[in-house]
């Protein structure tokens, strides 16, 4: 079922979304650089010499050059921020605002004089209304959620990649771990991965703690967390999916903070390298969501449940047949700090992989307290885990999910190592056409660097 956007079909009314967002994105971050003074002057010296510094479309620059905000505004432009690029040729609000109806500054003063426009001839025809609330034909293709993967993202386990010590006594139980996992991947591309993770003070400090992060952007490199960045590809992103995620989250009343720029730590990377090996390219599409477990207070393992389940409806309402996985990554037990620094727990570790199998549902119940006494203070990350579980299709019941690799191992440096292969199958009785490696599209992986 598509979203539904009937906003957009209000007369003489553009609705600023995430799907106007990316198509404006340079455009309003263009507007943005002339709140600096010699920005300005810059620009006022040599207007089109200073849009042809920006990856701007030809569109959006003529419309800037020929004062055409309409225009602008139709290729993907924010009013707020147009406000900039109009104070900064002098124009007032209103001047602006006139020049979009066809009045002259003077012409929509009077009219605003007058009480402004009338909201009568300016709503939608009720046939139209309608027609946009009746009962929509179901797509006939549609994204899927294909499986879910779970790991931890240890950043010694990246650096021992790195550094080619992955045969070394220490290191080589870890990655013996994952191969079973590269294997299935090579024969599982998907064309998208929602990869969901904790950022670790890098692309955010303490100047902004947002709770939930989507990445809507098309591409973020690899972050420099102090020792370089790890020499992995950064990571393409699928604006549109994301775009679609981001509207049907929020209007689900999840509130997320939507990212276009910033960088991907290990948290993000170390997964990918584990899944994918060494590669020259990442084989797919990657949807960052940054999740925070940093500091408190953290979203609840319920919370992070119910996501994943507004997130499957999301991902399955998108009118493309694209293959999907779900990764939750972070933990098993572990603490970085204080006297227990260093606190791991077995039993409690396999536990909560029986509860994520079996019941997810009351293993989304779990307190915070819990995590943080029997799983170390860095332990909370495993609530992670529950948005991709919660994606999965016998939640609901109208599915079944198979158990294809499970792997359990102490220690990675400071850290249990956590990793589960879910595959989703769905009761339907169409599935995911081009799945395997032979049929998939996409299936061409980057052949691994030796």
């Amino acid at each position: 079922m598509s979203l539904d956007k009937t906003y957009k079909l209000v007369p003489g009314t553009t609705i600023f979304d995430a799907e106007q967002s990316a198509k404006g994105y340079h455009l309003n971050q263009f507007c943005m650089s002339l709140m600096k003074s010699e920005n300005r002057a810059r620009f006022l010296a040599d207007e089109r010499g200073y849009l042809d510094e920006w990856p701007l479309r030809e569109e959006q620059k003529q419309a800037l050059l020929g004062r055409d905000l309409n225009a602008a505004i139709r290729e993907g432009g924010n009013i707020y921020f147009l406000a900039k690029w109009g104070a900064a040729l002098g124009l007032s609000f209103q001047q602006m605002a006139g020049s979009m109806t066809g009045m002259t500054e003077e012409q929509y003063r009077d009219m605003m004089v007058g009480g402004g426009r009338s909201v009568e001839g300016n709503r939608l025809d009720h046939a139209v209304l309608e027609a946009a609330h009746a009962d929509p034909a179901s797509p006939t293709e549609h994204a899927r959620i294909t499986s879910a993967v779970f790991t931890s993202h240890v950043p010694a386990i990246g650096a021992a990649w790195d550094h080619l010590k992955t045969d070394e006594p220490y290191w080589q139980p870890v990655f013996e771990g994952y191969e079973f996992a590269k294997q299935w991947e090579r024969e599982n591309v998907p064309d998208v991965v929602f990869l969901v993770y904790n950022d670790h003070a890098t692309a955010f400090d303490a100047s902004i703690i947002p709770t939930f992060v989507l990445g809507t952007g098309a591409a973020y490199p690899t972050a420099d967390e102090g020792y370089g960045p790890r020499p992995v590809p950064g990571i393409e992103g699928d604006p549109d999916l994301a775009a679609h995620i981001a509207h049907s989250l929020i209007t689900d009343d999840f509130d997320l903070t939507l990212v276009n720029e910033m960088v991907v730590d290990h948290g993000l990377t170390v997964p990918l390298s584990l899944m994918f090996g060494n590669v020259e390219k990442w084989p797919c599409k990657v949807i960052p969501f940054h999740v925070n477990v940093v500091q408190y207070p953290v979203p609840s393992g319920a919370r992070c449940f119910r996501l994943g389940q507004s997130l499957r409806k999301a991902i399955e309402s998108y009118d493309k047949p694209l293959n999907v996985q779900v990764w939750g990554t972070g933990g098993m037990s572990h603490q970085l700090q204080g006297s227990r620094a260093g606190l791991i727990n077995r039993e409690w570790d396999n536990a909560f992989l029986d509860r994520l199998i079996e019941n997810p549902a009351a293993l989304a119940q779990v307190p915070h307290l819990e995590y943080v006494q029997e799983a170390g203070s860095e332990g909370i990350e495993l609530i992670m885990w529950l948005i991709a579980r919660g994606a999965m299709s016998d939640v609901d019941g109208s599915g079944e999910v198979e158990v294809k690799h499970r792997f359990y191992h102490v220690p990675a440096s400071n850290t249990a190592v956590g990793h589960l292969i879910l595959e989703n199958h769905s009761l339907e009785n169409h599935s995911l056409e081009n799945h395997s490696l032979e049929n998939h599209p996409r299936a061409e992986a980057p052949a691994a660097k030796e």
